[in-house]
């Protein structure tokens, strides 16, 4: 029984991008290239992109032999792991993709194996070279591939030693930064992706959360507890300046995709000011609601610790306390805001979101990502219309980008 290497890979210039695909078959024996394939695909993602480089592959190497062995090769993680089953395919877009590549072959013919990008060079020409090709308003030719060409030479100063970047791959390295650093940069950081494992160029674009506190409050120069069972105070004219600020700034960063709002009203109406500047609509999200602090609501804090001190105290060294009056503990707004995280990372995985909501539930998010203790919320400082960002990739890890940026309200 013959027996096929096939190693695909997928890009995506802005993820969601102009994007294309490379997959190549090889001859497992004799390491010979069998078959080529490249397609420039209009604008996808990265990892649409990926799966239907994948499924190319195999279909090329159906058509050479259909009762032939598949070993596939790809360096995007995700993909490897969610067709070898260990990964649940949560978005909605992948799963008709993964179906398709499922059915090309029995599953008892094909395997598949992670590697690392320098060892996917031959297919990420291959996508590279689609998507310079769509981009001048050409199909790829395999007559003028230099892929294998290429990929070869790279192979080659690799192991004397050296290393020539080409062309090819430094359009490569411009996909893997727009899917990996995304509104982070734009929104007052230039830290690269992370360099281990769970990199983007290993686990796919992340879902992006871009977090949101609402604009000023009458309640918030007093620095007054306003949670979800208060007043739910509307902003006042500083707060609305600030959402104009803030959506002015996402304007002209043009990376938010989509927006979603906690239910409170000072949240709606900062989300709708963006919102209106952006053109996109908001969806409301009741798991991003503000802790309700019971008796607490529209006191200050001098005034609790004078008229509730024991039950301050209590709050203060207990997250599984709650504020006076039957409010909601510090643990019970964690597992809200954790089973709101879930639901919208499978919602919007790749994509950038605005997430409106309040001061509790934005330290929630950014100790969550840090595996900091529940102590930690006490030792954040989160200002009025402020920006962070956390970025969740597909394997649950977690990377903080940005936090209390408040750069788009000066000047």
């Amino acid at each position: 029984m013959r027996e096929f290497i096939v190693e695909a890979d997928g890009g995506s210039r802005g993820n969601p991008g102009p994007a294309g695909y490379g997959a190549v078959v090889i001859d497992a024996a004799t390491g010979e290239t069998l078959a080529e394939r490249a397609e420039y695909i209009g604008v996808a993602t990265n990892n649409v992109a990926e799966y239907r480089g994948l499924i190319a592959g195999l279909r090329a190497a159906h058509e050479l032999d259909p009762t032939a062995t598949v070993h596939v090769r790809m360096d995007s993680k995700l993909v490897i792991e969610q067709m070898s089953g260990r990964w649940k395919i949560k978005h909605p877009d992948m799963k008709p993709l993964a179906f398709e590549a499922a059915r090309v072959f029995p599953p008892a013919q094909v395997t598949y194996e992670w590697i690392p990008r320098e060892q996917n060079k031959h297919a990420d020409r291959l996508a590279n070279e689609a998507m310079d090709a769509g981009k001048r308003g050409e199909r790829w030719s395999a007559a003028d591939s230099m892929a294998e060409l290429e990929a070869a030479d790279a192979k080659a100063a690799s192991a004397a030693g050296g290393h020539a970047p080409t062309a090819a791959e430094g359009t490569r390295t411009t996909v893997a930064e727009g899917a990996g650093t995304t509104v982070a940069e734009g929104a007052g950081t230039t830290a690269a992706a992370p360099s281990s494992g769970w990199a983007p160029a290993d686990m796919g674009a992340p879902a992006t959360f871009v977090l949101l506190r609402h604009g000023e409050t009458p309640l918030t120069p007093q620095k007054r507890f306003s949670g979800s069972g208060g007043t739910d105070p509307a902003l006042s004219a500083a707060g609305r300046e600030q959402a104009e600020r803030v959506g002015a700034a996402l304007a002209r960063r043009g990376t938010v995709q989509a927006i979603v709002s906690s239910p409170l009203a000072r949240t709606r109406e900062t989300a709708g000011i963006v919102a209106a500047r952006l053109g996109l609509d908001v969806t409301v999200e009741e798991g991003l609601r503000e802790t309700d602090f019971g008796a607490w609501e529209g006191l200050t804090f001098g005034e609790v610790r004078e008229r509730y001190p024991d039950d301050l105290t209590a709050w203060l060294a207990d997250p599984e306390a709650r504020p006076t009056g039957g409010g909601e503990s510090f643990a019970a707004t964690a597992d809200r805001v954790a089973a709101a995280r879930d639901k919208l990372i499978a919602a919007y995985a790749g994509r950038t979101v605005l997430l409106v909501t309040h001061v509790t539930p934005i330290k929630t998010l950014v100790r969550l990502a840090l595996g900091a203790p529940p102590e930690s919320l006490f030792r954040m400082e989160l200002s009025a219309a402020s920006l962070s960002a956390i970025a969740y990739y597909a394997d649950g890890n977690a990377s903080v980008r940005l936090f209390n940026d408040t750069s788009h309200l000066r000047g």
